[in-house]
């Protein structure tokens, strides 16, 4: 009996996960090994990038993983939300400076985002991709 891994409802989303968490360690690793002053987790995205780009890798392979990623994000983000019940220091002037850099961490990603995607629609153009993808 053969599992279709891309259209099985729970198994192929599980397996996207599983692929995007592996293409993370990769990057951990290609890091740890070539001593970059980079996160893991950027170098696996740009590791992602660069097997798209090349197409060696569908975005279907990996589409339902990450929107999953997505739509539990915040989930990620609790703990960073209760280790401020520890520290009560980031509740006055340092707590608005830590606020103001993640704004603007948070503003620069999304301008990198953009310029990724746009990169990422362009590249599919030039492959004669569908213009609108079908959900």
């Amino acid at each position: 009996m053969r599992i279709d891994l891309q259209n099985h409802p729970t198994l192929g989303r599980l397996a996207q996960i599983l692929l995007l968490l592996a293409f993370w360690q990769a990057g951990e690793i290609i890091v740890r090994l070539a001593h970059l002053p980079i996160p893991g987790a950027i170098a696996g995205m740009l590791l992602v990038l660069a097997l798209f780009a090349s197409g060696k890798v569908k975005l279907a392979s990996m589409k339902r993983g990450a929107e999953w990623f997505l739509a539990e994000m915040l989930l990620f983000f609790v703990p960073a939300v209760l280790a401020l019940l520890d520290h009560g220091e980031f509740i006055g002037i340092v707590g608005l400076k830590v606020l103001a850099v993640i704004f603007a961490g948070t503003v620069i990603v999304m301008g990198v985002t953009a310029i990724a995607i746009d990169i990422g629609y362009r590249l599919m153009m030039r492959q004669g991709a569908p213009r609108h993808a079908q959900h």
